[in-house]
């Protein structure tokens, strides 16, 4: 089997898992894999990650034109300006998961921090979780917006729409992605409630412990 027929297989599969648990839902959401030679394998547009066809996954070229598959999600600008932009981005994977959504909705989230420090693995996996602005899907500014991070946040959350995880693998990428939306969970849950948050030395430790960027 190639790496692409591979890669396909190992979307699809993750994809209907997403969908199946209520990570995503209708024709929203979207997943992209670097491959060996710089391609990409990438869900279609318009396309439902619970019912994904493998052989009608778009191939993608390096330099952006379409090899084989349906045509890409319209967010290609998102997935390229994670791969242009951060060192070892294997795969990204963008949702319009509930709990990650609804903090973007709420006027008082630290844009620059908008998950708190609630659990170890938050901070592990995904570092700081920049709040970008509402640009409409598929707008090219989206990936400006990313490629301004200069390669800094494996993770935001874009306004009124959704949260974007880039990772080594569509594995890790999908592992961060589903932490980012228990907490963001968590958040919601425990909101007017004075809780016990990781204190700033418990935050520095585990930066440390695991080398996690965290720093502007």
């Amino acid at each position: 089997m190639s790496e692409v027929s591979r890669a396909r297989d190992l979307v699809a599969l993750h994809a209907r898992s997403i969908f199946d648990r209520g990570l995503t839902h209708g024709s929203s959401g979207n997943i992209s894999v670097r491959l060996s030679d710089g391609s990409l394998v990438v869900t279609p547009t318009g396309s439902s990650m619970g019912f994904l066809d493998p052989a009608r996954i778009s191939h993608i070229a390096a330099e952006g034109h379409l090899l084989s598959g349906d045509a890409p999600t319209k967010e290609m600008p998102l997935h390229a300006a994670f791969y242009d932009s951060r060192q070892g981005t294997g795969a990204v994977v963008h949702l319009h998961s509930c709990h990650s959504t609804a903090l973007t909705l709420l006027p008082d989230v630290d844009s620059e921090n908008v998950l708190p420090p609630l659990t170890a693995y938050s901070v592990m996996l995904l570092g700081k979780v920049k709040l970008l602005p509402f640009y409409l899907p598929g707008d090219p500014m989206i990936g400006e917006a990313i490629r301004g991070l200069a390669g800094k946040r494996s993770a935001v959350l874009l306004a009124n729409h959704g949260p974007v995880v880039a990772g080594k693998d569509l594995m890790a990428a999908i592992n961060a992605m589903e932490e980012m939306e228990a907490t963001a969970r968590l958040a919601i849950l425990l909101r007017g409630i004075a809780v016990n948050k990781l204190t700033d030395e418990q935050v520095g430790q585990i930066v440390d412990r695991f080398a996690v960027q965290w720093d502007d």
